[in-house]
């Protein structure tokens, strides 16, 4: 059986056939994964190192066995709860998001140079589908810095991402953004001429103005979190 699994796409596909999937469109679908993009995985026309964590879960395999091969491994099953623990909370579907090692300033802004990734943080997925619109792994979070959004955001505050949503549809909404190559987290509003107004929460701050092709969304901010 190791000779016929000797790639990740084949692997992948004897995983979602053993998983109970018939096609690949509903292995896709649980996993919030294109379907396109899942065969194109299963052909090995593109790797899913990415997505590994995701695909491993839905499917019942370890990450390990999915990227590298061999004896099949199983994923380690969590202990029961004692009698006493809420079981709704062992049912509910944990899904994990990842922080990244950038810093958003509220201020000036800050130059990004990559995404590294540090670590991940557990969330429940009925609890991210209050306000994620997209697959969940186009969630991530990161910092902020600076005064110029206070009172609504703090220094040091972590702030949930959802890159799925960078069309500014909204007004007044609280963005990701660069602008001139700055990383920045600011409210934008369209003005008239294609152009969007860069204002703070802060009335001290000054609102910039820019020409709209000139302002990069990364995302919406949709969460925040504070250290007490």
């Amino acid at each position: 059986m190791d000779d016929d699994l000797d790639t990740p796409g084949k692997r992948l596909r004897f995983a979602r056939e053993r998983a109970g999937f018939k096609t690949a469109k509903d292995a896709a679908r649980k996993a919030e994964i294109g379907e396109v993009s899942w065969r194109a995985y299963e052909n090995d026309q593109h790797g899913y190192s990415k997505k590994a964590t995701a695909i491993a879960r839905v499917l019942g395999v370890s990450v390990e066995w999915l990227l590298d091969g061999g004896p099949i491994i199983e994923p380690d099953i969590p202990a029961a709860p004692p009698p006493d623990m809420n079981t709704s909370l062992s049912a509910a579907q944990i899904e994990l998001v990842r922080r990244v090692d950038i810093t958003y300033a509220m201020g000036d802004g800050t130059v990004i140079e990559d995404y590294p990734e540090t670590d991940f943080l557990p969330f429940s997925l009925n609890f991210l589908r209050q306000f994620a619109r997209g697959p969940t792994d186009r969630l991530f979070i990161a910092s902020g810095h600076g005064e110029s959004m206070e009172p609504t955001l703090r220094r040091d505050d972590l702030v949930m991402i959802d890159a799925s949503q960078n069309r500014v549809a909204f007004q007044d909404h609280i963005w990701a953004l660069t602008y001139c190559g700055a990383g920045m987290i600011k409210r934008l509003r369209r003005v008239s001429g294609g152009r969007l107004l860069i204002h703070s929460d802060n009335p001290a701050v000054p609102p910039q103005e820019a020409d709209e092709e000139d302002v990069y969304v990364v995302g919406k901010v949709v969460w925040i979190a504070r250290m007490m």
